[in-house]
């Protein structure tokens, strides 16, 4: 449906008990995008995102799944519109790879029916996709953590979705998977025009990697655009309470952040 958002939220509420996590909140993902959540720690962040995948029941509002209202479409519909990487999965001992990759089909699985072509066309491309063939034998377990993460991506893959979120995915990650785990996501919205969601802990790869961020503080969303509109020292002082200089990536052109620290004078 021309011009409908990926996703939408109205006049949402979140919260546990009588404590607000958000309050009316309205807030557009643009589909074939890559959108990013920013903001200090506790902010509600992966709140927000569990929320949006259907996860957590919002006290008050709505969100909206291509425009429909998700609380009204069956469980199954919504896993084959939407896919949900949560933050530090984990899956059983001695799981394979495959086995993994291949829950990624559950959403289509009936009594009537149970694995096709379709299934096995999927799989064997999200293992391709995620440079996962050769391990796809191996388990879970005994992969290094960019391994693993990719597996977890993988499985996300093969669920064939045109919307993927994931809260914090490059968590435990060094930083060369940290890169490795983001190029992965961001050649798929590129080559794939799939939409992309993410909580992420970095400023700077928000920034590289983001069509789009959403800055939150306070139960609201503070700021949200392109990082060139969003990104700034201003900002950076206001939800994270850290002063910056914020500069244009040598590499990349996109706002690099750069941290005033205590422990050395800046002339």
């Amino acid at each position: 449906m021309f011009g409908v958002n990926a996703l939408e939220t109205r006049d949402l509420s979140i919260g546990y008990g009588n404590q607000f996590v958000f309050q009316d909140l309205h807030l557009s993902i643009e589909k074939g995008k890559v959108t990013a959540f920013i903001g200090s720690n506790g902010c509600g962040k992966s709140t927000l995102l569990r929320t949006m995948a259907r996860l957590l029941k919002p006290q008050k509002g709505n969100v909206l799944l291509e425009g429909h209202s998700i609380a009204s479409l069956p469980t199954k519909e919504v896993a084959k519109r939407m896919a949900l990487l949560p933050q530090g999965p984990t899956a059983p001992e001695g799981l394979t790879v495959l086995q993994l990759v291949k829950q990624g089909r559950y959403p289509y699985q009936s009594w009537l029916q149970q694995w096709s072509k379709e299934d096995e066309r999927n799989v064997r491309q999200a293992l391709e996709t995620t440079g996962l063939t050769e391990l796809s034998e191996r388990t879970v377990d005994s992969l290094s953590g960019g391994q693993r993460q990719r597996a977890w991506i993988a499985m996300v893959l093969a669920q064939g979705t045109d919307i993927v979120l994931l809260d914090e995915p490059t968590t435990y990650l060094d930083l060369a998977h940290q890169i490795e785990a983001l190029d992965l996501l961001y050649s798929l919205n590129v080559s794939e025009g799939r939409t992309i969601v993410m909580v992420l802990h970095d400023i700077n790869l928000a920034c590289r990697y983001a069509h789009r961020i959403v800055a939150i503080k306070d139960q609201k969303v503070y700021a949200e655009g392109s990082p060139e509109e969003v990104v700034t020292a201003d900002l950076i002082e206001a939800v994270f309470n850290m002063k910056s200089n914020v500069i244009k990536d040598p590499l990349y052109g996109t706002p690099l952040c750069v941290p005033h620290g205590k422990g050395r004078i800046i002339t």
